[in-house]
């Protein structure tokens, strides 16, 4: 249970970062990284964008792996490894092997319905 709940924090984690990689990311119209570009940066515009790309498809790989191990160490109940509907299907009663008990028909009663009839006079 444990490392399911961690490795599930992972994939936010590395989700978020993603999110926020491709939002800085330079796009054909000029995105956020514009704001990022300044002549006295250390690292150059084409180093950063090398960066950039390289961190997207690391954090896309990471997420994917991320997920695969996460289904792996999902928590399993402590069954014998049959699934809860096979064990269903394995103690479903049979239809016809349940007993009909007879059944009490009630007396047939005249009641009236409020339509009652008048006198006449």
């Amino acid at each position: 249970m444990g490392i399911y709940i961690f490795v599930s924090v992972l994939v936010l984690v590395a989700c978020v970062l993603q999110i926020m990689i491709v939002l800085v990311q330079n796009s054909k119209g000029g995105g956020l990284a514009a704001n990022f570009t300044s002549a006295g940066q250390t690292m150059g515009i084409r180093k950063t964008a090398d960066f950039l790309e390289k961190s997207t498809w690391t954090l896309a790989a990471a997420i994917v792996i991320l997920c695969v191990v996460a289904t792996a160490t999902i928590p399993r109940g402590a069954e014998s490894g049959r699934s809860r509907i096979e064990n269903q299907i394995q103690n479903a009663v049979d239809p016809n092997a349940i007993p009909t008990l007879p059944t009490a028909v009630p007396p047939s009663t005249t009641t009236t319905t409020g339509d009652q009839q008048k006198p006449q006079n």
